[in-house]
């Protein structure tokens, strides 16, 4: 391992393969070895997309691979939570529906901008085009927990089930093939970004994705997990992932260790176990610095900006 790895994965310049799998009935994942993933929904009479992409630009290969299945329009587009990768290249998708939780779209007023500049520079690769941002993205219909999108006859049901990743998450489950759409609520063989996440509630969060017992189960990176067993799989997953950094974290706050103690006795347990994740290096510093803000009693996530990245990531890795 570098002694100075490169922050964030400013140096991750490779660019990935995509996959284009159905799971169902109309219902796809496109994902590409780790980078952010989307979903889409084929109705009767229109089409949904689930999380957006980086950019306008990155957002055609989307549509793209969309227009090799159907000619429907895309008439919705659902932001499974704030964050920039996720929601930036929403403008690409014209005269469509913007979808977010309430809480989603106060996160944007809250920390959007930050955030928005903030991943622009962990991770440039997936901000293509960067310049055709037309700004941060603002949802056109929201919703305070639960909403029914009917495409036609399809069903698709969103709701917000728990703290998790940030305060908003959505999913997304389409009845019809018991097929969830989980945002990042669920990483498969990706580490989970935890820089805005609520810790003690994420696993609780889970267990009503869990109780789904989907058929196939669309993760916020990773590939698409296209079995019942491969679902349960990706969540218990994500479990361990959690309970393993948090519980080494909360451990080292307990007993009074430096944040940066805290980062390097949280390596000895995770680098064994999931240091060959994608964005693993990436997301660690991140991931202690929140775990430790909230075992010592911050709720609230403490905001992001490029400046707080580079002294945070300089304290740790530097």
């Amino acid at each position: 391992m570098n002694d100075k790895p490169t922050f964030a994965s400013a140096g991750d310049l490779t660019q990935k393969k995509v996959s284009f799998d159905e799971l169902g009935h109309g219902l796809y994942a496109y994902t590409a070895e780790g980078d952010p993933n989307s979903g889409i929904i084929v109705g009767d009479d229109s089409v949904m997309v689930v999380d957006a992409q980086a950019t306008p630009v990155m957002a055609q290969d989307v549509i793209a691979h969309v227009r090799k299945i159907t000619d429907k329009p895309i008439k919705y587009v659902l932001l499974t939570h704030y964050h920039a990768v996720r929601v930036l290249g929403a403008s690409g998708y014209e005269n469509a529906e913007i979808l977010a939780s309430d809480m989603t779209r106060k996160l944007i007023v809250e920390r959007g901008q930050q955030d928005m500049d903030s991943e622009i520079g962990r991770f440039p690769r997936l901000f293509q085009a960067v310049e055709s941002i037309p700004g941060l993205t603002w949802p056109t219909i929201t919703f305070p927990e639960t909403m029914t999108v009917w495409l036609g006859k399809r069903e698709v049901r969103i709701a917000v089930i728990g703290r998790a990743h940030t305060a908003g998450d959505t999913i997304v489950h389409v009845p019809d093939a018991n097929v969830v759409f989980s945002g990042d609520l669920v990483e498969y063989h990706s580490a989970c970004y935890c820089g805005d996440a609520h810790f003690t509630d994420w696993p609780t969060t889970l267990d009503p994705l869990a109780a789904f017992d989907a058929t196939a189960l669309v993760p916020g990176r990773g590939a698409a997990l296209a079995t019942r067993e491969k679902a349960r799989e990706g969540i218990a997953m994500t479990r361990d992932f959690l309970s393993t950094l948090y519980g080494s974290v909360s451990e080292s706050a307990r007993k009074g260790h430096s944040l940066k103690q805290a980062f390097d006795d949280a390596r000895k347990v995770m680098d064994p176990k999931f240091s060959s994740f994608a964005i693993y290096e990436h997301c660690l510093p991140f991931n202690v610095s929140r775990a430790y803000d909230e075992a010592r009693g911050i709720d609230w996530p403490v905001i992001w900006t490029a400046q707080r990245d580079r002294e945070m990531w300089a304290a740790l890795q530097g």
